[in-house]
């Protein structure tokens, strides 16, 4: 099924070109999953390996997807869990926004400015060679940065709001990093649902 889209924006990442579509969910279903998600997603928290060492991942997470869409990263292997039903009609927006078959979903719940996501890529083998990744930020706005692979200087930060979906295109994580850093104004709940295709099982 197609969908109108308005308010796009993009941004350049020679020579990939990011899209932001803002309003990508009706108003009324993104702000009922503000109250939804905290209650109905399976959220916990990892113990993820970072250069050697076991942390506590600084956020809760939750993996879902089809039947074999496993997944591993940091050494921890997630077998997914049953697509709930309140994330149904997201799950059917989002791919025909992204325009790709997603199988899986990787939810990640940052419950104030001090959680966060360090600097990685998104190109872990189950993914495949040039993974399309959107991702859909629910609740507050945070900044989300870009660097190219190799290079620790920031290339660019983009500033993600309620509701938005940002498509990472086929070949981006080869090539970029990106993160989001922790901040020290005050926030609220923001809710990463970040969709993929598993084309492997892990191992």
């Amino acid at each position: 099924m197609a969908f109108a889209v308005e308010n796009e924006a993009f941004f350049d990442l020679p020579p990939f070109q990011l899209r932001l579509i803002h309003n990508a969910l009706p108003t009324s279903l993104a702000d009922e999953l503000l109250t939804r998600l905290p209650a109905e997603l399976p959220w916990y928290q990892a113990r993820l390996q970072l250069f050697g060492q076991w942390h506590w991942s600084p956020r809760l997470q939750c993996w879902l997807g089809d039947p074999g869409a496993a997944y591993r990263y940091s050494g921890h292997n997630m077998t997914p869990e049953p697509w709930p039903p309140v994330l149904q009609p997201v799950r059917e927006r989002v791919c025909a926004l992204g325009g790709d078959a997603f199988n899986s979903v990787l939810c990640n719940w940052y419950r104030h400015g001090r959680d966060s996501m360090g600097w990685h890529s998104d190109d872990e083998p189950e993914l495949g060679p040039d993974p399309l990744i959107a991702s859909l930020t629910l609740g507050e706005e945070r900044r989300f940065q870009f660097r190219r692979t190799g290079d620790r200087r920031l290339f660019t930060s983009i500033d993600l709001p309620h509701n938005s979906l940002l498509v990472m295109p086929p070949g981006l994580q080869a090539e970029y990093q990106h993160q989001l850093p922790k901040t020290r104004r005050s926030a609220g709940d923001r809710f990463n649902l970040t969709f993929r295709r598993i084309t492997a099982a892990a191992v």
